[in-house]
């Protein structure tokens, strides 16, 4: 059976450590060197980038998040055995782990390591898709004959110099399309390798359950258990059109990727039609300073991507989803673009404003769409608001400021809610 050696990179038949190096980090498959559809996942990547860059920090147990009354952003793995997981709230997080360091995030920080990482994608395949600044499905179609290697050596070859030049760790799950290599980067992190082949698809899949398909979230697992649908077996046994009846487009995506049938190309640089950001709480509340501390933080947020990117958007919008899983989504076509975090709070606060009696909620989001380049943002004046103008400077000058001295150098007193 092929293997190869993710410490040394030498390829060999059969074995559980390398004949090289003697290291048991071998990955070996019967399709090892026929499958280059991949997702890279970075292993906790905001606390990973905070432990590099402080050593101190490598042994404790590490949160990235807000204050007392914000929330987890991302943990380390030892924050994670304690129970930690992101969008927790902080204080029930430190119950949790009372013993872990937390620092709050540096945005522009993990956008430069993101850039390098990518960097390093960029001299293996041009075909690249990125989801998020930690993530991104890779195409390997055709590359052996350039690099003289399969995709699998390529690919472990990424994740050894991520590792030892940016200092960085990520997981790669490797198959024959973009929704199993999604589930296969998942399976074994973090500095996880695994490959999902064309012969065994429907023996993984079957047993699984139902959430593992990407999109189904908790209300839609519980429509398909209200079917009787908790297994991929179970999916399985209903016919296309009477899934479609009963779930509409989703019903027919759901049959498809039941049978590992998944045709999306990776898409490079696929044109992007909005910007968002959403957390979902750890326990319902209709608390107005919390949720007002988590609209500026997901304001700040979507404003540092649309920042990152050159991009504005001209219509805010907001979501919220309520105890009883009811989408509630607003939207606010403003006068001229914007990438401003200012402007962005400001006109998804005057929605929430509106719709905050119908809580409690459990998730709350922030985005911008219609979007434009940014030399076309916040060129015009608020004839109603004389203040926006010296605001938008003062966001201009903190930008300034967080890019020479790091994000925590200046910090409105409404994001520690």
């Amino acid at each position: 059976m092929p293997s190869l050696c993710r410490d040394c990179l030498t390829r060999f038949d059969t074995g559980t450590r390398c004949p090289g190096c003697r290291s048991p980090r071998v990955v070996a498959h019967a399709e090892l060197n026929s499958l280059s559809i991949a997702h890279m996942d970075c292993d906790a990547f905001y606390a990973s980038v905070e432990k590099r860059d402080n050593p101190a920090l490598r042994d404790q147990p590490l949160i990235v998040g807000g204050g007392q009354r914000g929330v987890v952003s991302t943990c380390c793995y030892l924050a994670r055995i304690k129970g930690v997981r992101s969008a927790m709230p902080m204080f029930q997080a430190l119950k949790l782990c009372p013993e872990a360091v937390v620092v709050k995030p540096r945005m522009q920080v993990y956008v430069e390591v993101s850039r390098q990482i990518r960097a390093l994608m960029e001299g293996l395949t041009p075909a690249i898709e990125p989801l998020s600044l930690d993530e991104a499905f890779l195409d390997l179609s055709g590359t052996e004959r350039l690099h003289g290697a399969p995709p699998a050596v390529l690919l472990a070859q990424l994740t050894k110099r991520m590792e030892e030049e940016i200092g960085v760790t990520g997981s790669i799950g490797l198959s024959h399309n973009k929704f199993l290599a999604k589930i296969a980067s998942d399976l074994d992190k973090p500095r996880g390798f695994s490959v999902i082949g064309r012969a065994e698809t429907e023996a993984f899949l079957m047993p699984r359950p139902v959430r593992i398909i990407w999109g189904v979230g908790t209300a839609m697992q519980s429509a398909l258990e209200g079917a009787g649908i908790r297994t991929i077996a179970d999916l399985r046994r209903w016919e296309k059109p009477d899934l479609t009846a009963r779930f509409g487009q989703m019903g027919e995506r759901l049959w498809h990727l039941a049978r590992g049938e998944d045709r999306r190309r990776v898409s490079r640089d696929a044109a992007l039609k909005s910007i968002s950001k959403e957390t979902t709480f750890f326990e319902d509340t209709s608390d107005p300073d919390l949720l007002d501390g988590h609209l500026w933080r997901l304001s700040e947020q979507v404003a540092d991507r649309a920042k990152a990117k050159a991009l504005a958007g001209r219509t805010v919008t907001l979501k919220l989803k309520r105890g009883d899983f009811r989408l509630i989504t607003r939207r606010h076509a403003l006068d001229d673009p914007t990438q401003l975090a200012d402007r962005i709070y400001r006109a998804a606060r005057a929605m929430l404003d509106q719709a905050g009696t119908q809580g409690p909620f459990r998730l709350i989001g922030v985005g911008i769409s219609d979007l434009a380049p940014e030399a076309e943002a916040d060129r015009g004046g608020d004839l109603l608001d004389p203040q926006a103008g010296r605001r938008a400077a003062a966001e201009r000058a903190t930008d300034a400021i967080r890019e020479k001295f790091g994000k925590d150098a200046i910090i409105k007193g409404r994001a520690l809610r």
